[in-house]
């Protein structure tokens, strides 16, 4: 899939890429190629779990770290036949087996995965989340206000945000500036909801209406409203946009309009105080990278388009 990418305002989020090579012991080497994929983190090990040991004790013990997911977005994570599948859990499989650890994934709403971070219910949250700084310094969108601690992300795709409407109804709609006075249906506390919100206070500073934002707690019930009539325009991820436009309703049910916006990365967010495990889940996606399980893994879900070339901490502006 392609599709270009825009910047809108000054100051939100965009690509950031960061370069840094990875310093191991004992049995790992650090190797590098000289292709256009940087290979600074390469690391080679031996035995079925190379990057066992640089785990927290806890987690080696237990023998899975596990993942706070909204598992309702296709298709970066959802259940199908009763397993949960998708990009997500992919990666997160494949870095399991480079760590020798299982990846757990916990259902839960978007909008409680940090909260359950902070309470210790989950060691990881992995579910399409947009690294930014908001969420990296614990700063509520809305009101600027430091509310909790902050998380460190471990980045490991790019994506922007796309509108869709229902096929063969725009209402002429190409981009956001197109839906002052209209209604946009969105799921709850993601960047899409943040993008809205801020649309709609320009939109009514231009004297053009402000938009009717309609909040869901997963993106599945968001299109459904839409599809059955409520609202004007869906606004998503690119890579679930695209997957809902291609199979929902056979394909009839709705289309992208418009350009990407705010191309940002999804990082796998972890507690500041756990640097052992961040650090840990970063070598394991640049030891992925480098074997090319990763672009096996974004190529099978059609999000080749954004994938990174490296592993990066807090990449998001």
């Amino acid at each position: 899939m392609t599709a270009s990418i825009t910047r809108r305002r000054a100051g939100m989020k965009s690509k950031a890429a960061a370069a840094g090579a990875i310093a191991v012991t004992g049995a790992l080497l650090l190797t590098g190629c000289g292709d256009q994929r940087d290979k600074t983190d390469t690391i080679r090990g031996s035995g079925k779990a190379p990057l066992f040991s640089l785990l927290p004790k806890k987690i080696q013990s237990a023998g899975v770290i596990k993942v706070g997911s909204d598992i309702n977005y296709p298709p970066v994570e959802f259940k199908k036949d009763g397993q949960v599948v998708g990009l997500d859990p992919d990666l997160a499989d494949a870095m399991g087996k480079v760590l020798g650890v299982k990846f757990e994934f916990n259902n839960a709403g978007f909008d409680t995965l940090l909260t359950g971070l902070r309470a210790k219910r989950y060691d990881i949250a992995m579910s399409a989340m947009t690294d930014n700084k908001g969420r990296q310094e614990g700063v509520n969108p809305d009101t600027g206000k430091k509310v909790g601690e902050g998380v460190d992300f471990v980045d490991y795709l790019t994506a922007g945000v796309s509108i869709y409407t229902r096929k063969g109804d725009d209402q002429g709609i190409k981009t956001w500036d197109d839906l002052c006075g209209k209604q946009i249906v969105v799921q709850r506390a993601t960047v899409s909801h943040d993008l809205a919100k801020a649309q709609s206070k320009t939109c009514q500073k231009n004297h053009k209406g402000k938009i009717s934002i309609e909040a869901f707690g997963n993106d599945t019930e968001a299109q459904t409203r839409l599809r059955g009539g409520g609202g004007d325009a869906g606004a998503s991820d690119f890579p679930v946009a695209a997957y809902a436009v291609k199979t929902s309703g056979g394909g009839n049910d709705f289309q992208i309009v418009g350009e990407q916006v705010e191309a940002a990365p999804y990082g796998i967010a972890i507690a500041k105080s756990n640097t052992q495990l961040r650090d840990a889940l970063r070598q394991a996606l640049a030891f992925i990278i480098a074997n090319g399980e990763y672009d096996k893994i974004i190529a099978k879900w059609g999000v080749k388009d954004g994938a990174v070339l490296k592993a990066v901490i807090n990449g998001g502006k």
